[in-house]
């Protein structure tokens, strides 16, 4: 019995997200070359969980061999025949564009074969804000849940890309329902110094909100990890901000230091982290081999909440 309240305590940022998105209708997704065990048995989790309505897209007899090796059912599916993972990249993508589907979902295709796809500038799913990759991560010893930008995209942004890339999870933490974003750029340290680049991006950022140029949230920025996310760290510091200590959004320098905290919360705080990629015509799905049942389909989960917003608001699109 003790077991399991850890259990339910450790999954309840990722519980209440799938209450709510359990309420929607199914989301219309790709699930693109689902060739391995863990793949094809995350979408039809999803799907036996009322949160997407898969088309398969990839190798028809390997998908087939793989439901049958591992007694799964998906013969309620549609199947998009295609010979290799490069052609289901495409066809995946090209479903987004035609408007079959709603959301693409990462099979057992190289993260960036997909995501050549996404970005092609012929036939592909820009649109006029910079892809970027948020995790939503379930800390538990955190009160709610963190989103922590960006860690898998983009290598070592620029400012005018970093507007995007915060824009982009301040939309996320919106449409996951968060009542008041708060978001904290990272840097090594809380003060400006012009010997650290980060730090100097982190003030222009926070001064770009107070101009409407980034809207919808609180940033306070530069702030190291310790006072964005503990509030004693922060009184120590003598920082007064409605952010420090509080923040519900991480912004990160680069990708290295993204990768890093976000692989640190999961391995040495038993986090769980849910991956989406946003600023393309549809939200995508970034899964692991090794993400668990309840972090797939949480991603399922935020993937039908960021659907559900841009409904509400489309995106703009680039030729």
């Amino acid at each position: 019995m003790h077991r399991v309240q850890q259990v339910e305590r450790k999954h309840e940022k990722y519980e209440r997200l799938l209450a709510v998105a359990k309420g929607l209708a199914p989301l219309p997704t790709a699930v693109v070359h689902p060739c391995d065990e863990s793949s094809l048995t995350g979408a039809v989790n999803a799907s036996e969980m009322g949160l997407i309505a898969p088309i398969l897209v990839g190798p028809a007899a390997r998908i087939k061999a793989v439901a049958d090796k591992h007694k799964l059912d998906i013969a309620s599916f549609q199947i998009v025949d295609t010979p290799h993972s490069h052609a289901s990249a495409e066809a995946g993508v090209r479903l987004a564009r035609e408007g079959q589907v709603e959301c693409l979902m990462k099979g057992s295709l190289h993260t960036d074969e997909l995501m050549g796809a996404v970005v092609a500038r012929e036939g592909g799913l820009r649109t006029a804000r910079r892809i970027s990759h948020c995790f939503v991560m379930d800390v538990p010893t955190y009160p709610e849940a963190l989103i922590v930008s960006d860690a898998a995209v983009n290598i070592a942004p620029t400012l005018e890309e970093k507007v995007d890339i915060v824009q982009n999870a301040i939309d996320l933490a919106a449409a996951l329902g968060a009542r008041e974003v708060r978001v904290a750029i990272l840097s090594a340290m809380e003060t400006v110094n012009p010997k650290v680049p980060s730090t100097i991006e982190a003030a222009a950022l926070c001064k770009m909100a107070d101009r409407g140029q980034i809207t919808g949230a609180i940033l306070d920025g530069p702030l190291a990890l310790d006072n964005a996310i503990n509030l004693q760290a922060a009184e120590i510091k003598h920082i007064k901000s409605p952010v420090a200590g509080r923040a519900n959004v991480l912004i990160v320098p680069d990708l290295e230091a993204g990768n890093m905290l976000a692989k640190s919360l999961s391995f040495l705080a038993d986090a769980d982290a849910a991956g989406i990629v946003l600023g393309a015509r549809v939200p995508i799905i970034l899964t692991s081999r090794a993400d668990s049942v309840t972090t797939r389909l949480a991603s399922c989960a935020v993937a039908a909440l960021v659907a559900r917003a841009r409904r509400e608001t489309p995106a703009r699109t680039v030729a």
